[in-house]
């Protein structure tokens, strides 16, 4: 069983679409399950209309503790991430899962190997995303392209999900370390990604770019 994993904060004019498509990309014994991280905006009711089941939040608590929530929740064996502001693709979903195979724990969706459409990414966060990725490959002797890449899959036996932390959009780099920690093997494989739908992102440059880069290095003190 596949759980698509979905964390939103006011997304009503995206998310239908992104569950529509979601669902689309499954079969009838996967499940869809957003998390409504506090929105004011309508996002559970436009989730449910389109056929997800919704988990709310009282308050809008971050990305990272709203990820965490989704997972306790679901039921899948094997959990897929995507955003919810109609950035990535849900027809690649499949990509992703048909790469999962025997000797694979997670697949990242890497933005950087495959295709930014126009308005996809500033230039300030795509070199940011991109150094991001050289501290964890120098940290960590890996050779990924995108280790902050939201579209991801992976093995929920791959995660220890008691000693998941992160609050913001460090939930990134926690879930790859738990996989590479475990002695996991991480693969990527190209994805398109498109502009936002509507609004903006959530994302603080100084201060998640911070969270993340302390968590990178934190996770070299683990035994």
């Amino acid at each position: 069983m596949v759980s698509v994993v979905m964390a939103a904060f006011n997304e009503a004019p995206a998310i239908g679409r992104v569950v529509t498509g979601v669902l689309n990309a499954l079969t009838d014994a996967d499940e869809v399950l957003v998390v409504d991280d506090g929105s004011t905006d309508g996002t559970h009711e436009a989730a449910m209309t389109a056929g997800a089941r919704v988990l709310r939040l009282g308050s809008n608590r971050g990305k990272g503790e709203a990820l965490r929530a989704g997972i306790r929740e679901s039921a899948g064996e094997v959990l897929v991430f995507i955003d919810a502001d109609g950035q990535d693709d849900p027809s690649e979903i499949p990509v992703l899962l048909e790469a999962l195979d025997g000797d694979t724990d997670m697949v990242i969706g890497s933005r950087f190997s495959g295709r930014l459409l126009d308005g996809a990414i500033t230039g300030v966060n795509r070199v940011g995303n991109l150094f991001l990725t050289r501290v964890f490959n120098i940290l960590y002797g890996t050779g990924l392209t995108d280790t902050q890449a939201g579209f991801r899959a992976v093995r929920r036996e791959a995660l220890d999900l008691g000693r998941l932390r992160a609050r913001r959009y460090e939930i990134e780099t926690e879930l790859t370390l738990h996989v590479i920690r475990g002695g996991g093997r991480v693969k990527e494989v190209p994805v398109t990604r498109g502009p936002r739908d509507h609004g903006k992102s959530g994302f603080i440059r100084a201060w998640d770019g911070m969270r993340i880069l302390a968590r990178m290095f934190s996770g070299r003190l683990v035994s």
